[in-house]
């Protein structure tokens, strides 16, 4: 592997960023900010890392007033018609996600997926797969990324989910400072 300087990797990440944020469909993350903007509630549901841009994505969208949930936390409630879950899977095929994916249409929610395909059993149940053409975690083989395993799904998962958060943000009218009182405050 050639030897690169911090500057030159962050640059060929930022590259790489670029160039999948100018892929992503517009009208279907259209539909996925309609979906989460009209829900009576929303979940998020990743493994690994792709779960933890999640949480992040879960805690800008408490900024907004939405109530937000993250599934494995005790406090979590049951998911039911009316409510969102976004779940994130590079692959589609994480038996986790696909099965609470599941079970959120089963009862009646709708599910945002954000994956490397849509072509997978979990974009079979969701309303709406963003397709984030990143390599995922198993492809080592440097084609779709420089980087490592599913490093720019999941940098990509984290900025999406900012760009849904600005998008809901900016339709909402909402100030900085009408969103800062729910900033924690026990930190």
């Amino acid at each position: 592997m050639q030897e690169l300087s911090v500057s030159r990797s962050f640059g060929l990440i930022v590259d790489e960023i670029r160039s999948l944020a100018a892929s992503v469909d517009d009208d279907d993350a259209g539909r996925a900010v309609d979906l989460v903007e009209g829900a009576d509630r929303v979940f998020v549901h990743g493994a690994g890392r792709s779960g933890l841009a999640l949480r992040m994505t879960a805690m800008r969208l408490m900024h907004l007033g939405l109530d937000v949930h993250v599934v494995g936390e005790v406090t979590t409630p049951a998911i039911r018609a009316g409510d969102v879950l976004i779940v994130a899977s590079g692959s589609g095929t994480t038996a986790g996600i696909v099965a609470a994916a599941r079970t959120a249409t089963d009862v009646g929610a709708s599910v945002v997926a954000i994956s490397t395909t849509s072509d997978s059993p979990l974009s079979a149940v969701a309303a709406v797969t963003i397709v984030l053409p990143a390599a995922t975690k198993t492809d080592r083989s440097g084609t779709a990324s420089a980087q490592y395993a599913g490093s720019l799904f999941e940098q990509a998962v984290a900025l999406l989910g900012d760009a849904l958060f600005h998008t809901l943000w900016a339709r909402g009218g909402q100030s900085a400072d009408d969103l800062w009182p729910r900033h924690a405050n026990l930190e």
